[in-house]
C-alpha cells in the first residue's frame, strides 16, 4: 500500500467552503467537499496564480478570485476563460475522520 500524507480532518472541510492546506513536500493544496465527497486540487490558479481557496465554489466548480476563470473541481479542467490550463488533482483518501493524499502524487496529475 502506498504511503499516505495526512492533510486535514474531515471536520475542517464544509460544503461550499474551500479549505487551504500546505502539507510538507507538496505545493499549496485546497480541499473541497461536494455532496459528502472530498476532492483535493492545487491551490494556485494556472492563469493568474491567485489562491483558489479564496475563490467562490458553486457545486463542482471553483472560480478564481482574480479574473473569474473557473475549474472543474473533480477533473481540474478549466471551464471558464481566461483559464486554459488544468490545475493538478490529487486522490483524496478518507479514513477515521481524517483526509490523506497518496505521497507518490507529489507532483499531482
Amino acid at each position: 500500500m502506498a504511503e499516505k500524507v495526512r492533510i486535514c480532518s474531515v471536520d475542517d472541510v464544509a460544503e461550499g467552503f474551500p479549505y487551504a492546506v500546505n502539507p510538507a513536500g507538496f505545493p499549496a493544496l485546497v480541499v473541497f467537499q461536494i455532496a459528502n465527497e472530498i476532492f483535493v486540487t492545487g491551490n494556485l490558479c494556472t492563469h493568474g496564480h491567485a489562491l483558489l481557496s479564496e475563490g467562490f465554489q458553486e457545486g463542482e466548480v471553483i472560480e478564481c478570485p482574480l479574473h473569474g476563470g473557473a475549474f472543474d473541481i473533480r477533473s481540474g479542467e478549466p471551464v471558464a476563460l481566461p483559464c486554459s490550463e488544468r490545475i493538478p488533482t490529487y486522490e483524496a483518501i478518507t479514513e477515521n475522520g481524517e483526509i490523506f493524499i497518496n505521497a507518490s502524487q507529489r507532483s499531482g496529475f
